[in-house]
């Protein structure tokens, strides 16, 4: 079958499928290889998976999982195909297609969000594209067209057409605009309301890419501002970052004894595959938060007495302390002061640099794609020279946050340490 004949109302389901949802009031399932992919074993495991890693460390409701998300992205590209300023622009094998590509975009993920990914040295895209073709999503999608694994992955990798990609992966899509809204109702916090329907009100095709209407600027801009605050107050919050330290030096301190042969009193079936770096994906998906959390408990009884006293301190919230700094002489000092209290400073103190710019010119595949504004007598102009406000955060200077993490023991001789520098 060519894709060209493909029709949507071939793979329509009988009676639709409803989620309720705090964000988006239903997701709604009309098709069913959409049906048959959210019932994979590969999408249920993501409900074993927190969407914000650590975060409900500092935000105890922020528990909901890359499930509810991913459900709330694909609605949002449901949505953004069925405007009557859309659906002309686009068949229906590329409306099936990007609406899979926004519900698996983040099937990949491991436990831990990011955190685990840095820790352990994978990467959730590839990740992601290699479940899309290697396992019964991909056979689902197969029976669709032989090539809907690849163009869906195509799409998730940025390589698809150009208005597709823009709906799932751009400096304004529907995977931002779903975690923001969904984060800030998690959170309990405001910083990331915005009005996305009149965003979506205002949303355009132009030459098979998104652009918007003039009258949407005020809008996009909340919404730009909106992930702002959301990344300093609620993502790059010190406390989630201390938890994420944490994880680090565990997941460290367990590598390093593998890698020096020693024998730990569990099996380690399940991590020693990613401990070689050498696995399969079914493998990988059989590491989730659930199995992590269980060897953290059983290495609370292990014979080791660093990753003992780590996973203890993670497993009861033990989280390690802060102290903002601006010297590199500052994180020598304070590993020296860990390591002289009996601290081994390679698993006790960590630095953490970060720094975050609300918009910057996004790179879609080989080009670089701004937000457009369509104005009124039919040019287009990027978000920037329409947008005073979001002007002048691209040309303003990184707004930069060092932090240095270590354990509470030696928060007083830390302190001792500031307070004679800045008597100097």
């Amino acid at each position: 079958m060519r894709k060209e004949d493909f029709r949507l109302d071939d793979v329509k389901l009988f009676d639709s499928k409803v989620f309720r949802d705090v964000i988006h009031g239903y997701v709604r399932v009309e098709h069913i290889p959409i049906w048959k992919l959210i019932n994979t074993p590969q999408m249920q495991r993501l409900r074993r998976i927190k969407q914000l890693g650590g975060t409900y460390m500092v935000f105890p409701t922020a528990e909901h999982s890359r499930f509810v998300h991913s459900l709330g992205v694909y609605e949002i590209v449901r949505n953004i195909i069925n405007l009557e300023q859309v659906k002309d622009h686009i068949n229906d094998y590329e409306k099936l297609t990007v609406m899979c590509a926004g519900l698996l975009h983040d099937i990949g993920h491991g436990p831990f969000s990011h955190s685990f990914e840095s820790a352990m040295r994978t990467n959730h895209e590839e990740m992601t594209v290699k479940i899309i073709k290697e396992t019964e999503v991909g056979d689902i999608l197969r029976d669709i067209h032989p090539d809907l694994p690849e163009d869906v992955a195509n799409i998730i990798e940025h390589k698809g057409k150009p208005m597709l990609v823009q709906m799932v992966s751009s400096q304004c899509d529907s995977d931002r605009m779903d975690y923001l809204l969904r984060d800030s109702y998690a959170c309990g916090v405001t910083y990331g309301q915005f009005d996305m329907s009149r965003i979506l009100r205002t949303l355009r095709i132009v030459d098979d890419r998104i652009v918007f209407k003039e009258s949407g600027v005020q809008a996009i801009e909340d919404y730009i501002l909106a992930r702002y605050h959301m990344y300093w107050q609620v993502y790059y919050h010190p406390t989630a970052r201390s938890h994420e330290q944490l994880l680090y030096a565990i997941i460290r301190r367990i590598r390093d004894l593998y890698e020096e042969g020693y024998s730990f009193h569990v099996a380690m079936d399940y991590l020693e595959p990613l401990l070689k770096g050498d696995f399969s994906v079914e493998q990988y998906e059989d590491v989730d938060e659930n199995m992590m959390l269980t060897y953290f408990t059983y290495f609370k009884k292990e014979k080791d007495a660093i990753l003992r006293d780590l996973c203890t301190r993670y497993m009861d919230r033990h989280l390690l302390k802060y102290r903002t700094y601006h010297h590199k002489e500052d994180i020598a000092e304070i590993k020296a002061l860990s390591d002289k209290e009996g601290y081994d400073s390679r698993y006790y103190v960590a630095s953490d640099f970060t720094k975050n710019v609300p918009y910057r010119h996004f790179e879609l595949g080989n080009n670089i794609m701004d937000i457009e504004i369509l104005e009124e007598d039919g040019t287009i102009v990027t978000l920037p020279d329409k947008s005073e406000i979001v002007n002048a955060i691209l040309h303003a200077k990184e707004k930069e946050d060092e932090k240095i993490f270590f354990v509470k023991e030696l928060k007083p001789q830390v302190e001792e340490y500031y307070e004679k520098k800045d008597l100097l």
